[in-house]
C-alpha cells in the first residue's frame, strides 16, 4: 500500500511537470514564429511565409540573395549543409547591416540574437547588405 501511494505521488508530480514543460515549449514556439514573422517583414516578405515548409527556405534565400537550387544542397547533402547554413546565417546578419560578431551570436545564442535581430531596431539592408556597399570612386580626371 505504501509504494501505491508514494507512486501516485511521485506520478503526479511528473506529470505536473510534463504539463509545465509542454506549455514552456509552445510559447517558445510561438514566440521563435512571431519572431521570424518580424524578420521577414522587415525584409519586405510576407510574415506567413514562416508557416509553410519549405516555402519558407525559399523565402529566406530570397531574403538573403541566393538562389534556390541552394535549397536541394541544405536538405539532400550531408555535411555540405552545415557549410551552406552558416554561410546562410552569416548572409541574413548583412542583410540586416550585421558583421561578423551579429553571426557568431546567431549561431552560438541564437534564441537571444534571432530576437535582437527581429524586435531590435534592425533594418533590412537589401541581400547581404548590397544596399550597404559604398559605391566605387569616381575615375580620376585626366589632367588638361
Amino acid at each position: 500500500m505504501l509504494n501505491s501511494i508514494l507512486l501516485q505521488d511521485y506520478s503526479t508530480g511528473a506529470a505536473a511537470m510534463g504539463t509545465g514543460y509542454v506549455i514552456f515549449l509552445l510559447l517558445m514556439m510561438v514566440v521563435f514564429i512571431a519572431a521570424e514573422w518580424k524578420i521577414y517583414t522587415k525584409a519586405g516578405k510576407p510574415g506567413w511565409a514562416v508557416l509553410i515548409p519549405i516555402y519558407n527556405y525559399i523565402v529566406f534565400l530570397e531574403i538573403i540573395g541566393k538562389p534556390i537550387w541552394w535549397l536541394i544542397i541544405i536538405i539532400f547533402v550531408p555535411f555540405v549543409n552545415f557549410i551552406f547554413i552558416i554561410w546562410g546565417i552569416n548572409m541574413l546578419s548583412k542583410s540586416f547591416g550585421y558583421g561578423v560578431g551579429f553571426t557568431l551570436g546567431l549561431i552560438f545564442l541564437s534564441p537571444i540574437f534571432i530576437l535582437i535581430l527581429a524586435f531590435g531596431d534592425a533594418k533590412y539592408v537589401g541581400p547581404a547588405g548590397l544596399a550597404t556597399a559604398p559605391p566605387p570612386p569616381p575615375p580620376p580626371a585626366a589632367a588638361v
